[in-house]
């Protein structure tokens, strides 16, 4: 496979393979040396529209407005360029081959969120690849998208040779499985088109029994309301109490679909070095992100894909987690997550709290040398509830507070005052 030189000739050339490109740069101009493959074709309506409306119609999408929003637009790409002809849709790399760690006092963070933010990376690619072609064309016009625009990427790319979408909803490749990114270019002009991938998943649903929250309700379909990326990443309230366990110890994304898919037992690692992991990307400690403040989110996570989170949504995400653990290691960071200024962050803290203390042996009993004043939660507990006035994390409080004593745990060694159990 021939890479990108940076000269675009639109003469009939011919391929060593018999194959050549007509009057437009075939795929085999777009592979320059990031992007590995290329898929390309022709601009129309969009495919699986009926699934997409329907997805849309049953409130598959939660939070995301700017589906709903963007609908015309992402059913018909010549609202978006008026003469579109042809979709190109290059795929770059990011695989690292480094497994999610098991401590569980560590937080989660999806592959693709290791490294460098991929939007800018590739959008300056493919600005550059649409400048070329403008050299050589003058009347070409396009315009770029990476997972920002009206356009569905991943429907587009199946369309073409680049690959299929696999029941998970991602697509895959053969070359490589699915580690990578999509984007898209929109052009005016009417180029040569591959054909279409083949749909090589047949009757493998590992993806669908893996996913934690059987979020993929049926092959093809992701109910985005119960996907742990959608809910650590887009949804910025609170985590519905049945699913706070099942986030284990993620914090942004989840990949648990992509990890059982036997396609990516082909997967290369990535040569972009953007995509390598980035200090405290790869196992942050929980209680560091639990503690980080919005000027240290802010330094730390620039650039990077973790910061379309927010302080806020992954500070809540990091004392689930830490709940999750269900270790006595986690109280002192959660005692002092209940002093968060958010509510969403104490009201989770409350709750970590109660998974933490509910299920480990009584702290008298242990040799834990825990900070003085944050070694009983149920006292800490009950001092939040005293302060505490946002109703919401009140509730969340008094729930714990009242599993503690069905379960005997003694709750306080000293009175935080005489309204502190009552509203």
């Amino acid at each position: 496979m021939s890479q990108y030189t940076g000269e675009v000739s639109f003469e009939r050339q011919v391929y060593p393979d018999g194959t050549y490109p007509g009057r437009s740069p075939s795929p085999r101009f777009f592979q320059d040396g990031c992007f590995f493959k290329t898929g390309i074709t022709a601009a129309g309506p969009l495919p699986w529209q009926e699934q997409f409306d329907e997805w849309l119609s049953r409130g598959m999408h939660g939070c995301m407005s700017y589906l709903d929003r963007q609908a015309e637009k992402r059913r018909d790409v010549s609202l978006i360029l008026g003469d579109v002809r042809s979709i190109v849709v290059p795929a770059m790399n990011y695989f690292v081959d480094i497994p999610h760690g098991g401590d569980c006092l560590k937080g989660r963070i999806s592959r693709y969120a290791w490294g460098e933010d991929y939007h800018a990376f590739i959008l300056g690619r493919l600005n550059r690849l649409l400048e070329h072609i403008r050299a050589a064309e003058p009347e070409a016009r396009g315009l770029c998208y990476v997972d920002t625009g009206p356009v569905m990427e991943k429907v587009w790319g199946a369309q073409s040779s680049l690959g299929w979408m696999g029941k998970h909803s991602n697509l895959i490749t053969r070359e490589l499985g699915s580690w990578f990114f999509v984007g898209v270019i929109l052009l005016n002009l009417e180029l040569d088109y591959d054909a279409r991938e083949k749909d090589f998943c047949g009757t493998c649903t590992r993806c669908l029994h893996a996913c934690p929250t059987g979020a993929i309700i049926a092959p093809y379909v992701v109910d985005a309301r119960l996907c742990l990326s959608y809910l650590t990443i887009e949804w910025k309230g609170v985590i519905p109490r049945p699913l706070r366990r099942l986030l284990g110890n993620r914090v942004f994304g989840c990949d648990d679909c992509q990890d059982v898919c036997p396609w990516n037992r082909f997967a290369k690692p990535a040569p972009e070095p953007a995509f390598q992991p980035r200090p405290g990307n790869l196992t942050p400690a929980l209680s560091s992100l639990a503690a980080i403040t919005d000027a240290e989110f802010e330094s730390r996570f620039s650039g990077s894909p973790v910061r379309r989170a927010r302080r806020e949504a992954l500070v809540r995400n990091a004392v689930v987690a830490l709940g999750n653990s269900r270790s006595l290691d986690a109280i002192p960071a959660l005692t002092r997550a209940l002093r968060d200024a958010s509510a969403l962050v104490r009201g989770h803290a409350a709750w970590a709290l109660g998974e933490v203390r509910g299920s480990a042996p009584p702290l008298r009993d242990s040799n834990r040398n825990l900070p003085a004043g944050e070694s009983n939660a149920g006292n800490a507990l009950e001092w939040a509830l005293f302060e505490e006035s946002d109703p919401w994390v009140r509730e969340e409080i008094k729930l714990v507070l009242s599993r503690f004593q069905e379960s005997g745990i003694r709750l306080q060694t000293s009175d935080p005052g005489p309204d502190s159990a009552g509203d």
